[in-house]
């Protein structure tokens, strides 16, 4: 603590308020990263998804010019893949959790900070522990670990232990909890509805064993809790209730008083339209600080922003005594994770031998394998053999990038189809012919000429999506599975777990919550009977629909 206080004793206004942000970085860019560090003396930056050599030198940057040591974060949830090209893409958290065992979350946690450490990351935006109630939620979905508040504290404990093993913070999120709604915090102020007696039996619950067992840190999101707010100020009206990263009850009364938390608490970003319609931005940005967070999460226009902190400050919206203790929390976060006594400039060389090695690889495997879930299936239908459905016809409906910073493979019925074809089977990719009324393909012909169907369903959650749903080709959904009363029909869903919603009567339904280096080559051994389907749904499939498990 000698450090901490010595250190915050020896800075100016300016240098205690640049501490309060964090910002975001997406390359290498030497001019904008100098001033980040050096003029401003920003407290941390998230890095986006970079190539090994440009993470590397960005934070050799960001370290060499900044006076104070910069917490370097990312998106840690996946794998290192999350911060560096070159990392590996582990599984999501739904697919860990389809292997019963949390285990693998605690070597997910462990990769994440290895890879994510070689390059200079020493803060992970992770584990992720929503649950995700609502199937209706856009954003939430195989980012969690599923619906069943057990299963997300078992697998969040674990992670955080093999993260905060290696020296790496972790910042459980997205406080007071995601999931209930329907809604994205990127679009809207969503709402966590539970009352206080159930947010204490799954979410509280949740919270405060972490906290309680080493989470150092908490990231807050734009989501409000009206009922527990209101619990602790019952004065409130409607109108009054802000998100959780702007309001006191949550984080003044709720996280740090009832339930004890002295670690860092950080904004999810800022720029997220639940933030920014809260309140005038003027007013919001010095007032999440006064209300409770340590730490801004990006800014909207970066200038202007930290004028607007500094103006709080002046005129009183944000306190000298809460300035000083946010600073104080950030400062001793670094300390705890020896930030002060290294140079913290990472090793390309030793970058090299830790991301994508055999170890995490197989790490990577182990998870594919045991993760991917044959929710439903037709009697007799597997194993598929080239004998018995030569003929395929293949169906592709793919959609765009996630929502935390991953490309998504491309091509993915390429890739599959390459691999079917390679076992022999005859495969047909759909091309909509004739697509009026009186002119569209024939029943018959279709019998004639398939012995199975086969659709590939790509949509992941992503940022500004509003509902993960399949859009069918038009007239009439020319694609929608209509022929399995006729011919065999196999649906895989590579990301979102919920498309019974859309296609309920398909009699063969696969989930594999997520895409890896193994995931398709190894559903294509399960789909011939070369291993077994061991992977148990964290979530209903079914979506509470009696019609999905016909």
């Amino acid at each position: 603590m000698n450090w901490v206080e010595s250190t915050l004793k020896a800075m100016t206004d300016d240098e205690k308020i640049g501490q309060l942000f964090f910002m975001v970085g997406y390359r290498q860019d030497e001019e904008f990263l100098t001033h980040l560090s050096k003029d401003l003396g920003v407290g941390g930056l998230m890095c986006r998804p970079m190539d090994k050599d440009s993470v590397i030198a960005a934070v050799t940057t960001l370290q060499r010019n900044s006076r104070i040591p910069m917490l370097i974060a990312a998106n840690l949830e996946n794998g290192g893949k999350g911060i560096v090209q070159e990392g590996t893409r582990i599984a999501s958290n739904m697919a860990v959790a389809a292997t019963g065992d949390p285990d693998y979350a605690y070597q997910l946690g462990k990769i994440c900070a290895e890879e994510g450490k070689s390059v200079g990351a020493n803060f992970a935006f992770a584990p992720v522990i929503d649950i995700d109630y609502n199937f209706r939620n856009p954003i939430t979905n195989t980012r969690t670990f599923g619906s069943d508040p057990d299963m997300v504290l078992r697998c969040g404990e674990a992670y955080l232990k093999g993260c905060q093993e290696q020296d790496v913070c972790v910042s459980i999120k997205h406080f007071p909890g995601d999931g209930t709604d329907e809604r994205d915090q990127h679009l809207v102020t969503s709402i966590n509805s539970l009352s206080p007696e159930e947010w204490e039996a799954t979410y509280g619950r949740n919270y405060r064993y972490l906290v309680d067992h080493g989470a150092k840190a908490v990231m807050v999101g734009h989501i409000a809790q009206p009922q527990y707010s209101k619990k602790l100020n019952p004065s409130l009206s409607d109108a009054d209730i802000l998100p959780a990263s702007l309001s006191p009850e949550l984080l003044k009364g709720l996280l740090r008083g009832s339930m004890g938390f002295n670690g860092l608490i950080l904004t999810d970003a800022t720029t997220m339209a639940g933030f920014a319609m809260a309140m005038p931005r003027d007013q919001a940005v010095p007032k999440a600080i006064e209300n409770g967070c340590d730490m801004f999460l990006f800014t909207k226009n970066l200038e202007e922003d930290v004028g607007f902190m500094r103006k709080g400050f002046q005129d009183g919206l944000l306190s000298r005594e809460r300035l000083e203790e946010a600073v104080r929390r950030i400062l001793a976060l670094k300390a705890s994770l020896g930030l002060h006594k290294k140079d913290n400039i990472p090793d390309a060389k030793a970058a090299e031998r830790v991301l994508g090695c055999n170890e995490h690889r197989q790490a990577a495997r182990e998870i594919a394998d045991r993760s991917i879930t044959l929710v439903k299936e037709q009697p007799g239908l597997l194993p598929l053999s080239p004998e018995k459905q030569k003929r395929v016809l293949l169906y592709d409906i793919e959609g765009e990038a996630n929502a935390i910073g991953y490309s998504r493979e491309s091509g993915l019925t390429g890739q599959l189809r390459g691999l079917l074809e390679k076992e022999g089977f005859t495969v047909t990719l759909f091309h909509a012919d004739g697509v009026y009324e009186g002119h569209q393909s024939s029943y018959s012909k279709m019998r004639e000429d398939y012995d199975l169907i086969l659709y590939l369903c790509s949509l992941a959650t992503k940022s500004n999506q509003t509902v993960v749903r399949i859009e069918w080709q038009n007239p009439m959904g020319l694609n929608v599975p209509i022929y399995f009363k006729s011919i065999p029909t196999v649906f895989i869903s590579v990301e979102n777990p919920y498309h019974l919603l859309d296609v309920p009567r398909v009699p063969t339904y696969i989930n594999t919550y997520g895409v890896n280096d193994y995931t398709l080559e190894l559903l294509v051994d399960k789909l011939l009977g070369r291993s077994e389907f061991v992977g148990k749904s964290p979530v209903d499939p079914f979506c509470g629909k009696w019609d999905t498990k016909l």
